[in-house]
Parts: C-alpha cells; sequence; structure tokens
C-alpha cells in the first residue's frame, strides 16, 4: 500500500502542474477519482488521455492497472503508462518499469524496467525520488555488468516524445 500511496502522491503533484488548458478537465477527473468516483473519472480523464495529455494517461494507466472504473487489464495500462513516460512522466515511468519488472502487460524485461525506473528516478520529486532509488536498485541487483550498462545507456540516450 505504500508504494500505491507514494505512487499517488506523486500523480498528484504531477497533475497540479498541469496547463493552463486542460486543468479544468483534469481537475474534474482528478477530484472524481480522489473521492473514488472511478467511472466517473474514467470518462473524463479518457478523452484528455487519447489527445496526449499525460497526466491523465499516468492516472488512466494506474485505473487500469487496479481496475478502478474500469476492468482490470495490464495490456491496456502500460499502454497508458507507455503514453505518459514516453512523455516524461516520472510516475508513469516508475510504473512502467515495475510493469517491465513483473511481466504484467509487457514482456518481463529487468533491463527496460531499469531504464524506466533509472529515468523515473532522475526526474521525480522528492520524497517520490528516494522511493523510485531503492526500486531501481533493487531491480538493479538482479543485472549483471554488462545488462546495467545497457539500461544506463538506454536511459542516457532517451529522449521525451513531446
Amino acid at each position: 500500500m505504500t508504494a500505491i500511496r507514494i505512487m499517488l502522491a506523486g500523480l498528484v503533484l504531477w497533475l497540479a502542474a498541469a496547463t493552463p488548458s486542460a486543468a479544468g478537465s483534469l481537475a474534474n477527473g482528478t477530484n472524481a477519482f480522489r473521492r473514488g468516483d472511478y467511472q466517473t473519472a474514467a470518462r473524463l480523464l479518457t478523452p484528455l488521455a487519447q489527445r496526449g495529455d499525460a497526466q491523465a494517461q499516468a492516472l488512466l494507466g494506474f485505473m487500469y492497472e487496479y481496475g478502478r472504473g474500469v476492468p482490470q487489464d495490464f495490456v491496456i495500462a502500460a499502454h497508458w503508462y507507455r503514453c505518459a513516460a514516453e512523455q516524461g512522466q516520472p510516475s508513469a515511468q516508475y510504473q512502467l518499469g515495475l510493469m517491465y519488472d513483473k511481466g504484467h502487460g509487457v514482456p518481463r524485461s529487468a533491463v527496460i524496467a531499469y531504464t524506466w525506473l533509472n529515468l523515473a528516478a532522475a526526474g521525480a520529486r522528492p520524497p517520490e525520488r528516494d522511493y523510485y532509488v531503492r526500486i531501481r536498485d533493487a531491480v538493479a541487483s538482479k543485472l549483471n555488468n554488462a545488462q546495467r550498462d545497457e539500461g544506463q545507456w538506454r536511459s542516457s540516450t532517451w529522449a521525451p516524445l513531446r
């Protein structure tokens, strides 16, 4: 549960920084989520996510991963996390990294998990950053030196799709 709370706190921080043009709709969807009205949250966030809003994509990914307001579906969750992660959204990068580590909705890969977790740790704000670093390092312990080097190379050459 602590990991979920930290991830939600990260999402709330990123949602608070949303652009003014999308802030009203995003705020309505986020507020519905916080109230536990997940079906309304999904209805409000889906069009934003489809239009490329990284914060909406990350939250929608979480909803699909845990089956809140939508049927649980790891493949769809990974899709939305990837959309947000590729835009540089740290909480989505973190969640996508965990999905690769577990093989949920994506092929299991510790190297790709490490890559996304490394990017998440680099872009996160405290206290999420410290937590992301611990998880990244736990995944790194599964890698040999060549695999860790590959993950670090992937991270250092990665650029967000904006």
